[in-house]
């Protein structure tokens, strides 16, 4: 397993930008997948985005695309997320999270490792 740890969460306004960071520990980063999930207050865990072992495959969910981008640098051990024209409704913890797949998968059971999360909160 890797250990992952968030940052880069904080306050911004809408419309505004943030850009989370996971560095992950290990040196088997390259073979997983990567995504971020994120929990909103009183909501299921939601799937956010997720990119393949080389970063030529992503996914995500239809309330961001076009104002997220996933991405990963495998030489940095790194995966990044991009959030743009960021609304309120995407006021939440944001998980990083590590699977063991080649596929960016939606599943949150795919995925074996965990961060602690970083608050994100988008004012009006």
């Amino acid at each position: 397993q890797v250990q992952l740890v968030e940052s880069g969460g904080g306050l911004v306004q809408a419309g505004g930008s943030l850009r989370l960071s996971c560095a992950a520990s290990g040196r088997t980063f390259s073979t997983y997948t990567l995504g971020w999930f994120r929990r909103a207050p009183g909501k299921e865990r939601e799937f956010v985005a997720a990119i393949n072992w080389s970063g030529t495959n992503t996914n995500y969910v239809d309330s961001v695309k076009g104002r997220f981008t996933i991405s990963r640098d495998n030489a940095k051990n790194t995966v990044y997320l991009q959030m743009n024209s960021q609304r309120p409704d995407d006021t939440a913890v944001y998980y990083c999270a590590a699977a063991l797949y080649n596929i960016p998968t939606t599943v949150a059971s795919a995925y074996s490792s965990w961060g602690q999360g970083t608050q994100v909160t988008v004012s009006t």
